[in-house]
């Protein structure tokens, strides 16, 4: 078990407007994309790939969490 108090909470946003790249499977918001082509595989390869499926994200109601001190992810609802 760990030390950790879990003091420094910080909260995690919805999956909403989410993309994944049908190549290297990089997640990445809608938003964050810039140029249009997957930063990742660019990165890696050299190549710009513009293939991307939509993340949808299911609503649990709970809202998530991550402590700054040790990753913990705490979901609450």
């Amino acid at each position: 078990m760990s030390s950790c108090k879990h003091s420094i909470l910080v909260l995690l946003s919805d999956r909403k407007n989410m993309l994944r790249c049908q190549h290297c499977h990089l997640t990445i918001k809608a938003d964050e994309l810039g140029a249009g082509y997957c930063p990742e595989c660019y990165e890696v390869t050299g190549n710009k790939q513009f293939d991307f499926e939509e993340v949808t994200a299911e609503d649990t109601g709970l809202s998530r969490y991550r402590c700054e001190d040790c990753g913990l992810i705490v979901k609450s609802g």
